[in-house]
């Protein structure tokens, strides 16, 4: 029994070890993390360096373009819509070099073409908007995928509202 005395000791040790050593890099990720939320100007930095050609806004890789969504049935943009397309258009006419193509998409429920035609007039309608507020039509290109690409597979409300959106996808930087 007394051998095992200095073998735990050891064994107290290494784990002492690993644990300081693992919680030494939680404090750098944690410094790290607080820098990018200190003013708006980091923060808008830190999306222009997220801006990827071809990356789109529903996975966070088209810098400060954020996916905008749509009511059931409807291509009309309600005041969040257009608060989040002022947004990008006013991201879009600072960075003057960046084209995007906008994605018309809907849920599930409808008919092939029913759902088509519904995402070009999303996708139009965001167009539309964002010409209305500076940015030049030859940036802007749009595409309809109707029910085709979804980003929630569910079978209820709280899916189908995630995908009737038109997002945002880097052509040009």
């Amino acid at each position: 029994m007394r051998s095992l005395k200095p073998m735990t000791i050891l064994i107290t040790m290494l784990l002492a070890l690993g644990l300081a050593s693992c919680s030494s890099s939680s404090k750098k990720g944690g410094s790290n993390a607080g820098m990018g939320s200190s003013t708006t100007e980091d923060r808008d930095m830190g999306e222009n360096m997220e801006l990827e050609l071809n990356g789109d806004s529903d996975s966070g890789k088209a810098g400060a373009l954020q996916t905008v969504y749509f009511a059931f049935n409807s291509a009309s943009l309600n005041s969040s819509t257009r608060a989040a397309l002022t947004a990008n258009a006013e991201y879009l006419k600072q960075m003057e070099d960046v084209q995007v193509q906008v994605e018309g998409h809907c849920d599930e429920r409808g008919g092939v073409q029913y759902n088509l035609a519904l995402g070009e007039k999303r996708a139009q309608a965001v167009k539309q908007y964002l010409v209305s507020m500076g940015v030049s039509s030859s940036r802007i290109t749009t595409i309809s995928f109707g029910k085709e690409r979804p980003i929630a597979f569910g079978h209820d409300e709280s899916s189908w509202s995630k995908n009737r959106r038109a997002n945002f996808v880097v052509t040009a930087k």
